[in-house]
């Protein structure tokens, strides 16, 4: 028993990691290939990705929730194209928070930016959930 304790923090662990990482990849190409309305601020070996990225997570976990359920009637009404406006959102607010280390200038890139990450969470969270089937012993 204690065994699967210990791989499901493992696992916690790994999810948590994989999307912090591919939070900072999505984020540093983006801001490579849309450098005119993206600034992320290159000192201290690219920590403000990261710190970037974890906010990006932590607003998922805790604002993102509420916005789905207060953005339900639009993205109904839209059939989902909605919501990648809610991580527009998220990536607004991370930009008030990091102001001079993280910016956005227009907002057309950060519908693109916000749709990769809309991608991204989805291609993850697909990977994820197949490694949590294999290591609950329930894989395909």
């Amino acid at each position: 028993m204690k065994k699967k304790i210990k791989g499901a923090n493992l696992y916690k662990v790994f999810d948590w990691v994989t999307k912090i990482l591919g939070y900072t990849v999505i984020l540093m190409a983006t801001s490579l290939l849309f450098s005119n309305t993206l600034y992320i601020d290159n000192g201290n070996f690219g920590i403000w990705a990261v710190i970037a990225s974890i906010l990006v997570y932590l607003l998922n976990m805790t604002i993102k929730p509420f916005l789905v359920w207060l953005t339900i009637p639009i993205t109904g009404l839209t059939m989902g194209l909605f919501y990648p406006f809610i991580n527009l959102i998220i990536l607004k607010i991370v930009s008030l928070i990091l102001y001079g280390h993280f910016e956005i200038y227009g907002i057309w890139f950060a519908v693109v930016a916000a749709f990769l990450i809309s991608v991204m969470n989805i291609v993850v969270d697909d990977l994820l959930d197949k490694g949590r089937r294999e290591i609950n012993g329930s894989g395909d």
